[in-house]
């Protein structure tokens, strides 16, 4: 019998749908997308049918089958483990923490910061315009990324990608918060090593073929 194909909800220019295409992508397992659109008619997470799905009115969420996922990293964690071949993950427990701890950098502390229910309540609640919006959103990337900036160049264990010479776990957390930070007019030339880094991720197809612009609800 024929698995399923694995589907992957979520929004074109949505941060942890971007890292789960890319992880998709760098395993080359195929799958459907199933569109959700954000912000149209109030946003279609809030709708009976995605919040069936997940409870949490959050993207990505993906179904393998009967299975239902959601939150990223953990995605993530279980593509790892279901299909370990090309590893996310390097082979030993000390490399794999320091992986885990670039992308949590990213997953945990900067994203959630600069995600847009956060920046909706900073206009509903608390009077934020644009401005204050926008200054919000790069301080907490310019902070996050001074750190991450850091870590990756105070490592020997940095390569071409961000562990070693093979994309891997933190790559795909780091090009979307990149993409992030180019959006909100933060030059990367300022972090060398995380533009470096960009630059080697995005010369490779399954990075590209993840980019926003390329997806199929992308305006």
């Amino acid at each position: 019998m024929t698995a399923e194909r694995l589907a992957l909800y979520g929004y074109w220019r949505s941060s942890a749908v971007y890292r789960v295409r890319i992880a998709l992508n760098l395993k080359e397992l195929p799958y459907d997308t199933r569109p959700v659109h954000l912000l149209r008619d109030g946003g279609e997470q809030h709708g009976a049918d995605y919040r069936a799905l997940n409870p949490q009115q959050l993207i990505p969420c993906l179904t393998d089958g009967e299975r239902v996922l959601t939150q990223s990293m953990a995605i993530m964690e279980y593509l790892e483990e279901m299909h370990p071949e090309p590893p996310l993950l390097p082979a030993d427990a000390r490399s794999r923490a320091r992986v885990r701890a670039l992308a949590l950098a990213v997953a945990c502390d900067i994203h959630p910061l600069g995600n847009l229910r956060v920046l909706q309540y900073l206009e509903a609640n608390l009077g934020a315009d644009e401005a204050k919006k926008l200054d919000w959103s790069r301080h907490w990337i310019e902070t996050g990324f001074d750190a991450l900036e850091a870590m990756l160049a105070g490592s020997s264990a940095t390569g071409r990608y961000c562990h070693g010479d093979t994309p891997g776990l933190a790559d795909a957390c780091l090009v979307p918060q990149a993409y992030n930070a180019l959006r909100w007019k933060l030059p990367l030339e300022r972090w060398p090593t995380i533009a470096r880094i960009h630059a080697a991720c995005n010369e490779l197809e399954a990075f590209r073929q993840a980019m926003p612009e390329a997806q199929p609800d992308a305006p």
